[in-house]
Order: C-alpha cells, then sequence, then structure tokens
C-alpha cells in the first residue's frame, strides 16, 4: 500500500540544521527498509499558485487556496504493508522533521 506523509509546519523555523541530519538519517531508514519512494520539501505556501481551468476557464490566483497558520512544507510517499506499519513511519517522520504530520493512503492499493 502506499502512503503520502505530509509534513504540516507554521513555517517559524523549518529545516534547522539539526533537523536535517535527523530528516536524512529517516530518508535513509526508509530506503534501507524498502519503504521509500518519493519525499521532496516544499517552496513557502506565498509561492504557490491556484489553477483553475475547469470549463476552460484560465483563472489562477497566487497564493495558497487557503491561507492558514499551518500549511504543508513538505513529503514522504511510502510503501508500507499495512496501516500500522505506515503509521510506524508517520511516527517516525514527525520525530525526525520535528514536526506534525499527516498520514494519508493513496486510493486502489
Amino acid at each position: 500500500m502506499k502512503f503520502l506523509i505530509s509534513v504540516i509546519d507554521d513555517l517559524s523555523n523549518s529545516g534547522t540544521p539539526e533537523e536535517m541530519v535527523a530528516i536524512d538519517a529517516f530518508n535513509d531508514m526508509l530506503r534501507e527498509k524498502g519503504h521509500w519512494i518519493f519525499a521532496g520539501g516544499m517552496m513557502p505556501p506565498e509561492t504557490a499558485t491556484v489553477i483553475d481551468n475547469r470549463a476552460d476557464a484560465n483563472l489562477h490566483t497566487d497564493g495558497p487556496l487557503i491561507p492558514f497558520k499551518e500549511q504543508f512544507s513538505g513529503f514522504w510517499i511510502v510503501q508500507a504493508d499495512s496501516l500500522e506499519v505506515a503509521r510506524e513511519l508517520a511516527f517516525g517522520g514527525s520525530k525526525a522533521c520535528n514536526r506534525k504530520v499527516e498520514l494519508r493512503q493513496f486510493y486502489g492499493n
């Protein structure tokens, strides 16, 4: 099964050097244990663009869809044999990046 682990961040002090070392170690563990699919950090929410091309509307709005205090600042896409394993990985990711995370399963697996 594939899961998305989204990092929830208030962007007040993101990615300290210590956190980056812990994240790298977590990423290495994901690779070594066969859970790794992909991961990435996101640019700040103010760099986002919301696109709406339904019915050829060709509309875009600069900035995040919803301007909340907390936004997603990064993510992991992981492979796990069960929801329980995915939760364990999410707990590890939360500890490594020192942030709350949201765990969601992809459809179709």
